[in-house]
């Protein structure tokens, strides 16, 4: 038994401090017997609001990306799940590659990263055209473009969302992203990827999967599908999507 309230699995889940979406979503997929431990990177300047902005705002988490880390290892987790995704894409596969790597040698533990999630739970799907969503500036959304098409999928269209704050993705609301989710969709493409683990779009996605008639990823329902089921739990659960009802 891991811990009382966590018997099958406790997740060390890092997050930046300006995320309120990514706990959120976990939670509310009521997985019997799993339980998390989030530690917060500090963001003490949430702007995004230019492609040097966001390349700030990863320079910081990139400095605090140790404390959370030092502080989640305090609970004694099993896996380490990255509940933020742009610092994850960066670099294409090898990129993220050699972040897992790193993370892996601090920690001693098995590690879900938002960008491997996102490449298993396409395979998964059986889908290789796609076309993605962000919440980013265009220097984020190239290093996105950049993970997927060298994972082997045909990347059709990618777009931001061009948020001016880190707090101000989880303020976009269900009428912006649906906008987004039309204008990307395309017969020619066989699902629709969500980046940007702040953005509250798990529920949404599920509802457009059913409107659309084709997979529509969420970047949280991924990195959860991927910590259980690399955990070998193998618990289905509605309302968050065909990955996790049927995968």
């Amino acid at each position: 038994m891991t811990n009382a309230v966590g018997p099958r699995a406790v997740f060390g889940v890092i997050v930046p401090s300006t995320n309120t979406v990514v706990e959120h979503d976990y939670w509310a997929a009521r997985i019997p017997g799993v339980t998390y431990r989030a530690g917060s990177m500090h963001i003490a300047h949430p702007s995004m609001d230019s492609d040097h902005d966001f390349q700030a705002l990863l320079a910081q988490i990139r400095t605090s990306l140790g404390a959370a880390v030092r502080d989640v290892l305090t609970a004694e987790p099993d896996r380490m799940v990255m509940g933020m995704s742009a610092e994850t894409f960066w670099g294409g596969v090898a990129g993220n590659a050699a972040f897992e790597q790193r993370l892996r040698e601090r920690t001693g533990l098995p590690v879900t990263t938002g960008a491997s999630s996102c490449r298993a739970a396409l395979h998964a799907l059986g889908c290789r055209r796609i076309a993605v969503f962000s919440p980013y500036q265009p220097v984020a959304d190239r290093e996105v473009k950049r993970f997927f098409a060298e994972a082997g999928f045909d990347v059709l269209a990618v777009s931001g969302l061009r948020c001016p704050s880190a707090l101000d993705i989880a303020r976009v609301g269900p009428p912006r992203i649906r906008e987004m989710v039309l204008e990307l969709d395309d017969p020619s493409v066989e699902a629709i990827v969500q980046v940007g683990t702040n953005l509250s779009f798990v529920s949404q996605a599920d509802a457009l999967e059913s409107e659309l008639g084709k997979p529509v990823v969420a970047i949280n329902t991924a990195t959860l599908w991927h910590a259980l089921r690399e955990h070998g739990l193998d618990d289905r659960i509605t309302g968050a999507g065909r990955l996790l009802r049927e995968c």
